[in-house]
């Protein structure tokens, strides 16, 4: 897959998508990533994360210490944050343990609903 979907369902929507996929043996066209709560989506999606996510775009596997430099901060820090990325499957290893942002392309798609709001 060369897209990754990072978005918003209820866990209903959720559980659909996936019974959906198992019965029929058909695979989404795109990677997906859904939150139920926007709140934890953007605890993820930091300004920081998206930052890296932005840096190791195209760039093929990196280094911990070379996305902490491209990025320019620490590597403590960015270790922590690429790590938080992996465990979600935003990024992905290689074999040599370099990191790597395995789409070509990542869509946000945030449904806030003020109904749900009030």
């Amino acid at each position: 897959m060369h897209t990754l979907i990072i978005g918003n369902q209820s866990a209903q929507q959720i559980k659909e998508r996936v019974l959906r996929v198992w019965k029929t043996g058909t695979a989404e066209p795109a990677a997906r990533l859904d939150f139920v709560s926007l709140d934890d989506a953007w605890r993820l999606l930091s300004d920081q994360r998206r930052a890296i996510m932005q840096a190791m775009a195209g760039a093929g596997p990196l280094a911990i210490r070379e996305i902490a430099r491209r990025v320019g901060r620490d590597v403590r820090a960015v270790h922590s944050d690429v790590r938080l990325l992996y465990r979600a499957g935003v990024i992905d290893k290689n074999e040599d343990a370099r990191m790597v942002l395995p789409y070509e392309t990542i869509k946000f798609d945030f449904t806030f609903d003020a109904r749900r709001a009030a």
